[in-house]
Order: C-alpha cells, then structure tokens, then sequence
C-alpha cells in the first residue's frame, strides 16, 4: 500500500514537472514561429537556460532515493477501441484520437524502434573494435580540429568587431567643418580689421619700398626712349645699329618709308 502511494506520488510530481516543460517548450516555438523578427540572442538563451533548469528538476526526481524504480512497472493496455475517446483526446490535448493496436506500440513503448536499436548495436560492435591507442588518437585530432575551428570562428569575430568600430569611428569634427564651411562661403566667423599701419607703412614708413617704385618707373621708360631712338633712323632710311641696347645684333633690314603725301603719277 505504501509502495502504491509512493508512486502516485512519484507520477503526480512528474506530471508536474513534465508540464512545465511542455509549456516551456511550447513558449519558446511560439516564440520562433511568430516573433522571430523581433527576437533577441539574450531572450533565446533565457529561454534555453529555462528549459535546461526544468530538465534537471526532472532528472533529479527521478533520481530521488524515494522515487520507485518505474522501469519495473509493466504498463497493460486494458481496453483498445478504433472508436473516437474524449477523455483520450482531452488528455493528449487533441494528439490521440483513439486508442487502439495501431498507436499502443508506438505510445507505449519502452525501447526505441528496431531500426534504431540495431543501428546502436552497429555503432557498439565498431566502437569496441577500435583499440584504445587509435581511440585516444582519434580524440586528439578531433580535439584539435574543434581547437582550431574555434579559433578560426574567434579571430573572424574579432576582425568583424573591430572593421565595424574602424567603419564606426569619426575621423573629423563636424563642428570645425560647418565653420570653416561658413568661414569660406559666407565670411561668418570673420574679423573685417585691418592691422594698424599697414597702408602707410607701405608709403612712408619702408624706404625700401620708394627705391622699388622709382626703379620700376625707370624700367617703364627705357623701352619708350629706345623705341624713340629707332623710329628716327626708321625714318631716313639708313641702315643703324640699335644704339643703347648691348649684346643685341645690329638689324639688316632696310626700311624705306616715303612720304604719304607724294602721289605715284605726279612728276
């Protein structure tokens, strides 16, 4: 009697903890069916660390001292109808219509399908075939393929991070650039005085600066008198050197310029 109460006690709190889960699981599909646009990394490994926490609840019930061992409980179908059952449908929440020698091996079953079962044996049989120097050598270089893969992933992770802060990162200041831009187009930001004695000094105050200007004046009348010069010479027709110009060839060309006023058929 108290064997039979321990495990519906036992049942109930699985019951429990194995809904939980269920609503869990069913809450975080949701969740990626429907609001995947808007879902967050930080909110799936919240809902990952739920899930996680709810399982280890249910393992540590079934591995309480006063949890019964249940796989030595024998589960006998009593009754299997292809009929329609409510309660059936009521307790699957619409999964199991009927109850009948159809679904019993599958809901039932404690092992998994023979397919499955005889592939784990395959699996078994060549694991055991492998001695443990291969085995450990195998681990190595599998280890170091998941190593390097890891890094590989990191230092991708690490040049994306920093390519963005580089694209991210502001290399002026907008301040000193609508300033200048003002300064430039519009003259804002401009003093419009000039420095005392600029005007005068350049007159008076640099002695300099006469000497400069009488020269150039000078310069402005050397080719007015040497183009003086040689327009007499021009004139009477005679072959001269241009005088008042050193280092410059004496010219060959004779010009003979007649009066305008003589006409051609007087005599």
């Amino acid at each position: 009697m108290q064997e039979e109460k321990q495990l519906e006690l036992t049942l109930e709190a699985l019951i429990s903890q194995v809904a939980d889960l269920k609503n869990s699981l069913v809450s975080f599909i949701y969740k990626l069916e429907n609001e995947y646009d808007r879902l967050t990394w930080p909110s799936v490994l919240d809902s990952f660390a739920l899930l996680s926490g709810q399982l280890n609840t249910l393992n540590k019930v079934l591995k309480h001292e006063k949890t019964p061992l249940l796989r030595n409980q024998v589960i006998i179908p009593l009754v299997l109808s292809p009929d329609r059952d409510e309660e059936i449908m009521r307790q699957t929440e619409g999964r199991v219509p009927v109850f009948s020698h159809e679904v019993v091996p599958d809901h039932l079953r404690t092992k998994p399908d023979p397919e499955v079962e005889e592939q784990e044996k395959q699996l078994i049989t060549d694991a055991a075939r492998i001695s443990p120097d291969v085995a450990q050598k195998q681990i190595q270089s599998l280890n170091k393929m998941c190593s390097n893969l890891l890094e590989k992933i990191s230092k991708e992770e690490r040049e994306s991070e920093s390519g963005g802060l580089r694209q991210n990162k502001q290399t002026f200041n907008p301040a000193d650039t609508n300033a200048l831009v003002a300064a430039v187009a519009f003259g804002k930001g401009l003093s419009n005085r000039r420095p005392p004695g600029t005007g005068a000094s350049v007159q008076s105050g640099q002695p300099g600066a006469g000497a400069i200007i009488a020269g150039a004046s000078g310069m402005q009348q050397v080719p007015m008198s040497s183009a003086a010069a040689q327009q007499q010479p021009m004139l009477a027709g005679v072959q001269m050197a241009q005088a008042g110009q050193p280092g410059k060839m004496p010219s060959g060309i004779k010009t003979n310029i007649k009066s305008a006023s003589m006409h051609p058929y007087q005599r």
